[in-house]
């Protein structure tokens, strides 16, 4: 990975979900501008905010996909991502685990 690139595997959130109350929503239910979330899987020298294992928040309509040994991966920059869920910033008294 070079610069400020991030690559990350897409999470499998594609078909039907449930909401907060229990209702099943179908796959083909059409939703307004959503975010999707995704695991990083190799970042470039300049990155500085986010490492390998990090789950992060992107938009799936700015993205730049790429199919490696079958796989298909997204390809972004840092400063696309909107949060970063990871283990090693919990632990704090004032942590959430994510940083936005």
């Amino acid at each position: 990975m070079l610069h400020d690139r991030v690559l990350v595997r897409q999470d499998s959130g594609e078909g039907e979900r449930r909401s907060g109350g229990g209702i099943l929503i179908p796959a083909t239910a059409a939703v307004g501008k959503r975010l999707a979330w995704a695991e990083v899987v190799a970042v470039g020298q300049n990155v500085r905010t986010v490492e390998v294992g990090d789950r992060v928040l992107y938009d799936p309509e700015e993205r730049a996909e790429v199919e490696v040994r079958g796989v298909a991966y997204v390809l972004m920059r840092e400063r696309d991502l909107h949060a970063v869920a990871a283990e090693r910033l919990q632990g704090t008294d004032d942590s959430t685990g994510l940083y936005l």
